[in-house]
């Protein structure tokens, strides 16, 4: 005896109601519930967008008023005066332009090669230390990718101290201190903990009778980034650790079978996979990079590089005297002026990393979506 089927034959043919009518509401019930997932969904998107747009707008409307409508309590977005005046004053106190001169872009100029320069070097060096950890053994590997997630955990702020100290008088092998070098009334245990703590003699002042202050140009900064040490760098050898232990070891081997060699192997193979991952944490270092204070401060001292971050995070004092008649004399700038200046070059700050992102935003959504085996 066949088995009896459930299944209600609705015709193709029929209007939907009465399609709906003869599956017992069944239509009706699926129409409904995908409707409602599609508004609710628009919903969501709606206040996402809104939620990332409005602050932009807001900062962009508060820039186009003149000083009183800050202090107006009828106006609410829209200026009523509406002045770029604002505008130009940003960029005289952020080195965009010359007070009373002409527009330079001083700042944002040197902020991009310094992004740039400090995130390639960052994306060689963890992209070789991710691979290493990804596909050799070699002694105390889990201890020193231990020391990578600290990198991830341990705010920098804790070693900024010796960070300062180290480049400020940067010297390698601070070891002749224990051999008797510049160690006179020093016991062996004061030797041996100018080892450790670095304050000992090192090669370079072994030779030339002093130390190197590397603060005053980039190249502490590079140095940082090209040893994994820089901004995030912990957070990109885990990603891309991850990425290369997700791809298979038969597309090294047949590589190998083939005549390749561990570099050209990883040149040719690994690397041509894995550039949307790369590029994402390139756009990772680089977006971090334009934004960070911490380290251009610590790294680039502003005599010699204009960097924008550093002119937006001391806006404030050098207002006190822009505003004043006699430069020697400081004025109080009102709260709310202060705010809506530095609102203005917050939005300045963003819009190239806005621009960055739409002609980059393809290859950061397929580093997104890359999962899975690649056999």
């Amino acid at each position: 005896m066949s088995k009896k089927s459930n299944t209600v034959f609705v015709g193709e043919n029929k209007n939907f109601w009465d399609r709906n009518r003869r599956s017992g509401g069944y239509l009706l019930r699926r129409r409904a519930g995908q409707i409602a997932v599609s508004v609710i969904r628009g919903l969501l998107l709606f206040g996402l967008c809104f939620m990332i747009i409005q602050p932009l707008l807001t900062r962009f409307s508060m820039g186009l008023m003149q000083e009183k409508d800050l202090y107006d309590s009828t106006i609410i977005l829209l200026p009523r005066n509406v002045t770029l005046d604002n505008y130009r004053i940003v960029a005289e106190l952020t080195d965009l332009k010359n007070i009373g001169g002409g527009w330079t872009f001083n700042a944002l100029l040197n902020t991009f090669w310094i992004s740039l320069v400090i995130s390639l070097g960052t994306i060689v060096s963890t992209t070789l230390v991710a691979y290493g950890f990804a596909r050799y053994e070699f002694p105390l590997k889990k201890f020193w990718f231990g020391c990578v997630v600290a990198l991830i955990i341990i705010p920098p702020q804790t070693i900024q101290s010796a960070l300062y100290m180290n480049f400020a008088n940067f010297d390698v092998l601070r070891i002749f201190t224990l051999f008797g070098v510049n160690a006179e009334g020093l016991s062996f245990g004061q030797r041996l903990l100018s080892v450790v703590d670095g304050t000992g003699t090192g090669l370079i002042a072994l030779i030339t009778g002093k130390t190197i202050n590397l603060r005053s140009n980039i190249s502490a900064y590079m140095l940082m980034s090209l040893t994994c040490m820089g901004l995030k760098n912990g957070l990109y050898i885990y990603i891309m650790r991850q990425y290369f232990q997700g791809i298979p070891t038969s597309l090294e081997e047949a590589a190998y079978v083939d005549g390749c060699g561990t570099l050209h192997t990883f040149v040719k193979i690994m690397l041509p996979d894995a550039l949307p991952t790369i590029a994402s944490c390139f756009l990772f270092s680089f977006v971090w990079q334009w934004t960070d204070i911490f380290y251009t401060r610590l790294f680039i001292p502003s005599t010699s590089y204009s960097v924008y971050s550093s002119q937006m995070s001391s806006m404030v004092t050098r207002m006190a005297r822009y505003f004043s008649a006699d430069a020697s004399v400081a004025v109080v700038v009102p709260n709310g002026r202060q705010q809506q200046l530095i609102s203005i070059a917050v939005l300045i700050c963003s819009v190239p990393l806005i621009i960055l992102y739409i002609f980059t935003q393809r290859t950061f959504t397929e580093s997104l979506a890359m999962s899975g085996s690649k056999e």
